[in-house]
């Protein structure tokens, strides 16, 4: 009797499980988006820098105006950028705009809504409360603080907030390197001539993209015969690189030669075949230290197993979790028949309601080789192994693509 097929979940985390974060490197803040941060980003200054002014108005002390109006003094200004250097006394007001430093003395704002100006003096036409549109010194974040804590993927809101505590380059992950190399006699690359019984290549193209967009470099090994020697060759190349990412040649037949021609240079195989649709054919093992996930040659199969096999791979050699793909929810907009002993990922697009759950309708043809459905698609929709019949209006678990 055949063992059973390994699980989506047990199979990601032998992945994981298996590979350790690549080294890191210092980059300049401009280059760090999409990078992983590996250091803890800690403020080299406070912010605000001083207590500063939230409105426009006037700088003045509580006390002078326990009640309204009263008039004090005008002894000077503060802008951003120009603050005013002297104390503020009994009686007497600071003219402050939006950003300025609150100067010495002074414990409220007025805003100048609620003020007249009268030259030399300003009438306060309602009572300051100490602290009043006041912004204290270091009320986002001190000098030392940790405002990111590594590892962390980086969005343009971290950047925003690395350049404000002052940090011009950080450290990160170095890219993972990864190998794309496609198989078989019936592919070539694009733009070569078609000769007859052959296809375009279009899985190295799309996994080196998948991989630049996931933070790593895509190395590309071109396309290689259904020829065991060969891909040896090509294989052995690839050792110097973080991982090998194949596509086609592993499934069962007599020219899926990935596997064996791999054992027989010391191949040792964490899996192949795990219960999924599509993408059943997966591999993965390492040939000596070198990491090596094998994907179906079916576009839909690589691109898919990509999605929930090698994005987290990509995570995991950066330094983060390599946590599955996030689901959410979405209502189905057709009935579907109950599913069998695999997990089923239905190419769908997705319409928006307002205020409401997307629907969710797969396409009719599932093919795993209609590569144009994928990229049509909006979503994933997941069936687990076994599911029952489910209904129009029903809610299902997707992945957003």
């Amino acid at each position: 009797m055949a063992a059973p097929l390994l699980l989506i979940v047990e199979a990601r985390k032998l992945i994981i499980d298996d590979l350790a974060p690549v080294g890191t490197e210092v980059v300049k803040l401009s280059e760090a988006l999409g990078r992983t941060l590996r250091a803890d980003a800690v403020a080299q200054l406070s912010h605000p820098p001083a207590d500063v002014s939230a409105m426009d108005g006037y700088a003045v002390r509580a006390a002078d105006s326990p009640t309204a109006p009263q008039s004090l003094r005008v002894i000077g200004e503060s802008a951003a950028g120009h603050p005013f250097r002297e104390t503020v006394g009994a009686g007497e007001a600071v003219r402050i705009f939006t950003g300025a430093f609150v100067p010495q003395g002074a414990d409220s704002i007025v805003i100048q809504e609620d003020t007249e100006d009268g030259g030399a003096h300003v009438l306060i036409k309602e009572a300051p409360e100490v602290g009043r549109h006041i912004r204290p010194g270091g009320q986002d974040f001190r000098k030392g603080d940790v405002v990111l804590t590594s590892p962390k993927r980086l969005n343009a809101r971290d950047i925003g907030v690395i350049a404000a505590v002052n940090l011009p380059r950080i450290t990160v992950s170095r890219r993972p390197v990864i190998g794309v190399l496609s198989t078989g006699d019936e592919v070539v690359p694009p733009g070569d001539p078609i000769a007859d019984g052959q296809i375009v290549s279009s899985n190295g193209p799309a996994l080196s993209a998948f991989i630049t967009a996931h933070g790593g470099e895509p190395f590309d090994l071109g396309v290689v015969k259904d020829d065991p020697k060969a891909l040896l060759r090509i294989a052995e190349s690839a050792k110097h690189l973080d991982m090998l990412v194949t596509s086609g040649g592993v499934s069962v037949g007599d020219y899926d030669v990935v596997k064996g021609a791999l054992s027989a240079a010391g191949f040792k195989a964490g899996f192949h075949k795990i219960a999924m649709r599509p993408g059943k054919p997966l591999l993965y093992g390492r040939l000596h230290t070198l990491p090596v996930l094998g994907l179906p040659g079916n576009p839909v199969s690589a691109m898919i197993c990509a999605a929930l096999f090698l994005g987290p791979a990509l995570a995991r050699l950066q330094g983060l979790a390599g946590d599955a793909p996030p689901v959410s929810a979405a209502r189905l907009a057709v009935d579907l028949k109950a599913n069998d002993n695999r997990a089923d990922h239905l190419r769908a697009r997705l319409r928006y309601e307002d205020g409401a759950l997307p629907v969710a309708t797969p396409f009719q043809k599932q093919d795993s080789a209609q590569i144009a459905t994928l990229a049509h698609a909006d979503a994933l929709i997941l069936r687990a192994p076994f599911a029952p019949p489910a209904q129009a209006g029903d809610i299902v678990s997707i992945i957003l693509l």
